[in-house]
């Protein structure tokens, strides 16, 4: 629910929070994105609680990210060769589960649910994946026969005291690949998400040594494992695109891609970890990449402008470590992370994420109050135009009318046939609509075909129009503006 929106920052202004120029700046298209994080109970579902409780606190945090002008969750449904959704592949994950029990049945399907509770307030859900690691000793010891290590040894290999799949063997990567078709087959994700898509840190010493022999086709050591990465997520691509074409594949790699200054020998995706993510954007096999740039240094920027320059268009949306706010994670002040955001607003990157969900909605160091004047209006996600760039036709017979309590409705009827188009409502003092102008969206992201708005009973009049957007977020033109009385409260 989105409600008072311009009285709450009418007051803002006049407290002195929120600066004439960042608000002016507010895209009306960006990429406001945060990892909702299950892994150890973090962000969700907090332990012990029954379904119907989790259901609710999820509910809980969708709203107020919903407030906050969020519009894309990164939620974790693969943690460490255990799942948060129905698969008939790996085992659910004790983090869900309110005994523990690995591969109990569940009361619903969190996936299923997180995609539905998103949908319903306007924000993209998108499959995050933990691509390689499957869990310490511990772990895996506690998932019994229905672990990956269990089921799949071959697969497998034990690398300081933590096993992985190895990169190396076709029939790991296969493994991978059923899992996101599974996901991708069966639920309705707007996309889907590859973290640790990689090769483990200090990876010079990971024991390969036997599938190298087997299948490294006399390549150097290090370019066979970036081969190894590189195949897998052109496998990845390509059949997510041939069973839906509109579901954003991505990934988020090591924040510095390639070393910039080689006599310092800093920590990047390519060298230390052979995840040559440059390659994969350039190659059309990838459509966005959220780089971990969890680094105050200096060279933020010249980083940033790396990844723009290897993009072949697709998004860069910079991952931001809200994390490093705690005292016990780094302390940094919240100025380290409003400075990178207003550096990714002077660069072609196309928004931001962070990480996590927590340090937003907690407030850690100011930052949810500190994202205001950055996040002032809703915003459009841009469109995937390298995937297609046909705009659906705008919608028909536009509707307003008001009851007596003062409820004005707002609907209006599809003029496309496809399934899972999105609709922004935009409000203007006159008939002709400038859709790039932030402050006319009313709300974005809508899946339904009204909404329903508490207008006040003044005489001044207000144009209103909408538009459709398809799931590759093309745009339509308006469709015809209907005059209707003054308002400002939205409920939906």
């Amino acid at each position: 629910m989105k409600s008072l929106r311009i009285l709450l920052l009418s007051i803002l202004f006049l407290c002195g929070l929120v600066p004439l120029q960042l608000t002016a700046q507010n895209p009306d298209t960006e990429v406001r994105a945060a990892w909702l994080t299950t892994n150890w109970n973090l962000d969700w579902p907090s332990a012990g609680l029954s379904p119907e409780n989790q259901q609710k606190q999820l509910g809980r945090i969708l709203d107020q990210l919903e407030a906050a002008n969020f519009n894309t969750i990164l939620f974790q449904v693969r943690v460490r060769g255990d799942v948060f959704f129905q698969s008939k592949i790996e085992p659910w994950s004790p983090f869900f589960t309110k005994d523990k029990t690995i591969g109990a049945i569940t009361a619903y399907d969190p996936l299923a649910y997180a995609i539905q509770e998103c949908h319903k307030r306007g924000l993209e859900c998108h499959a995050w994946i933990v691509t390689f690691p499957l869990g310490s000793k511990k772990q895996v010891k506690e998932q019994g026969r229905s672990s990956v290590v269990a089921r799949y040894p071959q697969l497998c290999k034990l690398y300081k005291d933590e096993w992985y799949l190895d990169p190396g063997n076709p029939e790991a990567r296969k493994h991978i690949l059923d899992v996101v078709d599974e996901i991708v087959s069966n639920y309705d994700v707007d996309g889907v998400h590859f973290d640790y898509i990689r090769y483990p840190e200090a990876a010079g010493k990971f024991p390969d040594k036997d599938t190298f022999s087997k299948y490294g086709g006399g390549e150097s050591l290090q370019q066979w494992r970036r081969d190894n990465i590189s195949t897998l997520v052109s496998d990845i691509y390509d059949q997510t695109k041939e069973k839906k074409p509109w579901v954003q594949v991505s990934c988020s790699p090591i924040g510095r891609y390639k070393d910039l200054n080689p006599l310092r020998g800093t920590w990047t995706a390519y060298s230390s970890v052979h995840q040559d993510a440059g390659k994969w954007m350039m190659d059309g096999k990838m459509d966005a990449v959220y780089p971990m740039m969890y680094y105050n240094e200096t060279e933020f920027g010249t980083y940033v402008e790396e990844w723009v320059k290897t993009s072949n268009g697709r998004w860069v949306v910079p991952g931001l470590g809200a994390y490093r706010l705690m005292p016990s994670e780094g302390n940094w002040p919240l100025k380290d992370i409003t400075d990178q955001i207003d550096f990714i607003r002077t660069s072609n990157a196309v928004g931001a994420a962070y990480y996590r969900v927590g340090n937003v909605l907690d407030n850690t160091k100011g930052l949810k109050d500190g994202l205001v004047p950055y996040y002032s209006y809703p915003a459009k996600l841009p469109s995937m135009k390298w995937l297609d760039n046909v705009a659906p036709l705008s919608p028909l017979n536009m509707q307003v009318y008001r009851s007596a309590d003062g409820i004005t409705t707002i609907e209006w009827e599809s003029s496309n046939l496809s399934e899972g188009q999105v609709y922004t409502v935009y409000e203007s003092s006159s008939e002709d609509f400038d859709i790039k102008n932030v402050k006319s969206i009313v709300a974005s992201g809508l899946r339904v075909n009204k909404i329903q708005i508490q207008t006040p009973d003044i005489e001044e009049g207000i144009y209103y129009s909408v538009t459709a957007s398809d799931r590759f977020h093309n745009e339509s033109v308006p469709c015809f503006p209907v005059y209707y009385i003054f308002s400002r409260s939205i409920e939906k």
